[in-house]
């Protein structure tokens, strides 16, 4: 793939994430794919795995918005973009009942390109803030 090639791929990306079209973000990932984030419990593998991912985020964060903070960084087959990641737990994350609380966080994707899909794809993001910020998990002040 050329620069150009995988800019206009990242621009239908972002246009799905916009739309919170799961099926569209799936399709971006080759069929046996692999996506590694915290949310995915790790590692999932396959198009159809990746879009449970993407299908969840969707379910419990309807006001989801991911916003790319830099251009991407094209490398050959290997892309990383920086996003900030907005929205609110009104749905229920994880199986637990939505707690109406909003979350900002930073996030670095990391991606591997072969055949003009995503064969792989790293989420880098602090998980753990997160939670505290919807306030699934609990913290001490400093």
């Amino acid at each position: 793939m050329n620069r150009q090639d995988v800019e206009e791929m990242f621009a239908r990306r972002q246009q799905a994430l916009t739309r919170r079209d799961a099926a569209t973000l799936a399709s971006l990932h080759s069929e046996d794919g692999v996506l590694e984030s915290p949310t995915a419990g790790g590692t999932v593998h396959g198009r159809h795995a990746i879009e449970d991912v993407y299908q969840a985020w969707f379910k419990a964060f309807p006001d989801l918005v991911f916003t790319a903070d830099d251009a991407l960084l094209i490398d050959g087959d290997r892309v990383a973009q920086r996003l900030t990641t907005t929205g609110t737990d009104t749905g229920g994350f994880l199986g637990l009942p939505p707690t109406g609380k909003a979350f900002r966080v930073p996030l670095v994707v990391l991606c591997t390109l072969a055949d003009h899909q995503i064969v792989h794809e790293r989420r880098i993001y602090d998980f753990t803030g997160m939670l505290i910020q919807i306030g699934v998990l609990k913290a001490k002040p400093v």
